[in-house]
């Protein structure tokens, strides 16, 4: 059943009921009380339900403003009594260009859906646990149809899981000073769609058999650097229980006021360059989505040379208040329990200097940050200046969340970190590189352009290792701990403590030897005392504008 694509388990998919007459008790029908919605049966215990809107289209005025909660009676009412198809994906967001050359725009604006996968038959006093997903692609681009959780369900029938669509690139991170007057727009709408799928959730995830009060918010990338805006921003309280960050993008968390030169060359070039900001604004909700797609893109090219180059959330000084490491560093965040980690070589780039590589990542270092960053990252610690690099801008974007959340979440909560160390075998690499754990947890995918993503075969010992990847996280959102619901050949997988004499402990995430299947290959290490030092310098360089 692993190696099954998507599209062929919808294609292939068990319909035990047809037809608007079917009856409420059907395994992959659910009754949200406003609606009905009938799912795709993809395993004979697994149902996935489909493109759920959570929000108003975000259309017209709506553009560049927050969610709208959804009208429930508009919904009832355009249903007219019948059960309504859930069973194809939606439209995905309007995507930006992954940074390879090619050009976003696919996608859809009317796009606020969740896919709500669960237990095929389950009911509300079931009451089960609930992952949240948060997808990756750099607050730029990504479709959540290419990380299905059929087969998580298949594995594990006693949780929820959830994956959520939200706007990105401008239309999710548009900002100017002006968003301080909300007659003219909001900051940040990409990540309030994040918020009010939880609230959402929070409302109506019963219907699913799932637990409102035992939510796990998850996400890889810039998913994983939503799951860490989201333990530290204002208004979060009561929406999830624990979260999972993985390779936490902590790209910097720019001011309103840093972002006006990308505001104004993008507005520009999407022919709203005249007038007054406000002005600019009104144009750009009349602008073509053709337009807006060719300006977001052409804005991360040399074509602009401002600072800040992509359209990423902001410290809006209401939600997002600082840079989230700051927030970590003063103790003001959820006090719930984290897995958090990272691949082994995952980067930002190896070409250049250290220098030259880190003031484009974080414009806001100076120069003697800058000195010092060379100095701590020594050529002479390294085999090549591509592995020096390489070194400095993996740990600073993704590799340094680990210690980042595990000092402060382990000194509080609880915290599991992981380094994952296993090659994308697509890649023919030896290094395991960014989002290889994605490659491996669902189905072998590979993302491509514009919301497309290729799957790859799966041998029998990578998806033995997907089980017991899934089952980490799963045990974790079922029970607040990766060890109790493992499977039995995994081994324990002891807490992180910043100090003591477990101090500095993580996962080692990697398959079995040879061509096994019941033997894993996952181990505990401590931390290198390099990786520590260097980490927490990394960490000392936070400031008001990054991370």
């Amino acid at each position: 059943m692993f190696r099954l694509l998507p599209a062929l388990l919808l294609a292939t998919a068990i319909h035990l009921v047809r037809g608007s007459s079917a009856s409420a008790a059907a395994p992959n029908i659910v009754d949200l009380e406003y609606v009905k919605y009938r799912g795709n049966l993809t395993f004979p215990n697994a149902v996935a339900y489909l493109g759920i809107p959570y929000a108003e289209p975000p259309l017209g005025d709506r553009r560049f403003r927050n969610p709208v909660p959804l009208d429930t009676h508009r919904i009832g009412q355009e249903a007219g009594g019948k059960v309504v198809d859930a069973s194809v994906y939606p439209d995905f967001c309007v995507q930006g260009t992954t940074g390879g050359g090619d050009a976003g725009g696919a996608g859809s604006e009317d796009c606020l859906k969740i896919n709500v996968y669960a237990p095929a038959g389950a009911k509300p006093s079931d009451k089960l646990p609930v992952l949240v997903y948060i997808h990756g692609g750099g607050y730029i681009f990504g479709n959540p149809r290419n990380w299905p959780f059929d087969h998580w369900i298949h594995q594990s029938p006693n949780v929820v899981i959830v994956s959520v669509y939200y706007r990105l690139d401008s239309l999710g991170f548009l900002a100017t000073p002006e968003f301080n007057n909300p007659a003219v727009g909001d900051f940040n709408p990409g990540f309030q769609d994040q918020t009010q799928a939880l609230k959402w959730i929070q409302q109506h995830i019963e219907a699913f058999g799932g637990n409102p009060r035992k939510v796990t918010i998850n996400g890889q990338s810039a998913g994983g650097g939503s799951v860490e805006l989201h333990l530290v921003a204002n208004g979060q309280e009561g929406l999830f229980s624990g979260g999972i960050a993985q390779s936490v993008y902590r790209t910097p968390t720019p001011t309103p006021q840093q972002m006006q030169p990308l505001f104004d060359f993008f507005s520009e070039h999407a022919g709203c360059g005249t007038g007054s900001t406000v002005q600019k604004v009104a144009c750009l909700r009349e602008a073509s989505v053709s337009a807006i797609a060719r300006a977001q893109d052409l804005a991360s090219t040399s074509a602009f040379n401002g600072s800040y180059k992509l359209f990423h959330p902001v410290v809006d000084g209401k939600i997002i208040t600082r840079a989230p490491t700051l927030s970590l560093l003063n103790g003001q965040f959820a006090k719930v329990p984290v897995i958090v980690g990272s691949t082994s070589n995952e980067t930002e780039g190896e070409s250049g200097s250290v220098s030259q590589a880190m003031s484009t990542l974080y414009p806001m270092l100076s120069e003697q940050d800058l000195a010092e960053f060379e100095r701590v990252y020594s050529l002479d610690g390294f085999t090549s200046q591509e592995q020096q690099v390489g070194t400095a801008t993996g740990e600073s974007t993704f590799r340094c969340g680990r210690s980042a959340l595990g000092n402060a979440f382990g000194a509080t909560t609880k915290a599991w970190t992981y380094r994952y160390n296993q090659p994308n075998p697509t890649q023919n690499t030896p290094a395991v590189l960014h989002a290889a754990e994605n490659w491996m947890m669902f189905l072998g995918t590979n993302t491509g352009f514009n919301g497309t993503t290729t799957f790859t075969p799966m041998t029998p010992t990578e998806i033995a290792f997907a089980e017991e990847l899934i089952a980490y996280w799963l045990s974790f959102v079922r029970s607040e701990d990766p060890n109790t619901f493992k499977l039995e050949r995994s081994p324990e997988w002891k807490q992180f403590f910043p100090t003591g004499q477990a101090a500095l402990q993580r996962m080692v995430l990697q398959q079995g030897p040879g061509t096994t299947t019941d033997v894993s290959g996952s181990f505990m290490e401590h931390e290198p005392s390099v990786e520590t030092e260097r980490c927490a310098f990394v960490i000392s360089k936070a400031g008001p504008e990054q991370d």
